[in-house]
């Protein structure tokens, strides 16, 4: 029995392949080794995953995540060796499933634009170069983390437009005075930010917000897709629920720096299960 994992920061979508069935599908919260440690990550597969198979049937695991980079894998590795005690593990980057579900084995520019963000070019099976999205914190342009902490700035500060504070106010239960000790209290804050983009996707008509979005992607591209050598000449190819649900922003910058749009799908999982099928 296989496993294949796709997880981003708020979700991890798991994918169960056999010889002689349909593949089954869960979800559980997502696991970023950069935000929960390998306790953390065991016991809530435990927890919510456990009653879903036989764990000790696994015999081989494809695990791709946000975060699981050299030195943050083994966290993810540690956590799952424990719950799948016959499984042969692999760990790699979310942004090589995302590549492996666009584009397969050909070559490309890819990006993954959720609750956080990332790039790369993608040839013979390998992500050849990459630019650092920095994180929540420092960077992370155009994700939903991104867009979400603009977003809670912005009504802090009572810089929207009055009947934009007003709904704000109203669907949250939250006041201009109580965003910063909410953000600082909240327990993985890039999560918290993100979840404000359904209030994007609400008032996405309104100029305002419209404007708000659209920043947020060039910004994503002047610091991050424009300092890949020859960006142009690639199409961007995308993954994650912000570039999907904000495509017409997405493309319209794209398009405004020159580079031509591929395929943007909200997850890479069907392109995954496809892709190790036929491996």
């Amino acid at each position: 029995m296989i496993i294949v994992a796709d997880s981003g920061s708020t979700k991890t979508s798991w994918a169960v392949l056999t010889n002689d069935e349909e593949p089954k599908q869960f979800s559980t919260e997502g696991y970023n080794p950069y935000y929960v440690d390998a306790e953390y990550i065991q016991n809530s597969i435990i927890n919510n995953f456990s009653h879903q198979l036989a764990m000790e049937k696994v015999t081989q695991i494809y695990f791709y995540g946000a975060g699981c980079a050299a030195g943050k894998d083994d966290i993810v590795k540690n956590a799952l060796t424990v719950v799948f005690p016959n499984a042969s593990i692999v760990i790699q980057s979310d942004l090589l499933a995302a590549a492996k579900s666009l584009l397969g084995d050909s070559k490309g520019f890819i990006s993954i634009l959720g609750t956080g963000t990332n790039t790369g070019i993608y040839r013979d099976g390998k992500i050849i170069t990459q630019v650092n999205s920095l994180g929540f914190l420092l960077g992370d342009e155009g994700s939903g983390a991104y867009l979400g902490k603009k977003l809670l700035s912005l009504f802090a500060r009572r810089a929207m437009p009055i009947e934009l504070m007003e709904s704000f106010e109203s669907d949250y239960a939250l006041t201009p005075a109580k965003v910063v000790p909410t953000f600082y209290d909240a327990a993985l804050q890039n999560r918290y930010s993100a979840k404000f983009t359904l209030f994007l996707f609400k008032h996405i008509h309104h100029p305002y917000i419209k404007k708000l979005v659209r920043m947020a992607f060039i910004d994503f591209f002047e610091n991050i897709v424009s300092l890949y050598p020859d960006y142009k000449s690639y199409s961007l190819n995308s993954i994650g629920s912000i570039g999907f649900i904000f495509t017409d922003q997405l493309k319209e910058v794209a398009n405004n720096y020159g580079m031509d749009v591929g395929k943007i799908n909200k997850s890479p999982m069907e392109g995954l299960i496809a892709y190790h099928l036929l491996s």
